[in-house]
């Protein structure tokens, strides 16, 4: 079993900067992709960003040129920092650990505020 404990997020003004990291421990054999996925109040999950083992990574186009995803493959750690906020990136932000299934971390607000 894969636990992962999420940390960061909180309240910033628009403009401002949040830096969230989730890490995993537990039964692992090896880490696939992580990635960062969003839900705001009404709307559906969305993906934000991911990357690969080897560091390839893949963003939403609402994210891009804003947030930068980042991993330490021997801490089993993701990372996202969120600069150049804006209030519609408002959301419960959830980490994602591909193991030989998905893992989700428990979720960690961000609230942007105008």
């Amino acid at each position: 079993q894969v636990q992962l404990v999420e940390s960061g997020g909180g309240l910033v003004q628009a403009g401002g900067s949040l830096g969230l990291s989730c890490a995993a421990s537990g039964s692992i054999f090896r880490i696939n992709t992580m990635g960062w996925y969003r839900q705001a109040p009404g709307k559906q999950r969305e993906l934000v960003a991911t990357i690969t083992r080897g560091g390839n990574t893949n963003y939403a186009d609402s994210v891009k040129g804003r947030f930068t995803i980042s991993r330490d493959n021997v801490k089993n750690t993701v990372y996202l920092q969120m600069n150049s906020l804006k209030p519609e990136d408002t959301a419960v932000y959830y980490c994602n650990v591909e193991t030989i299934v998905h893992n989700w971390g428990q979720g960690t607000q961000v609230t942007v505020s105008s």
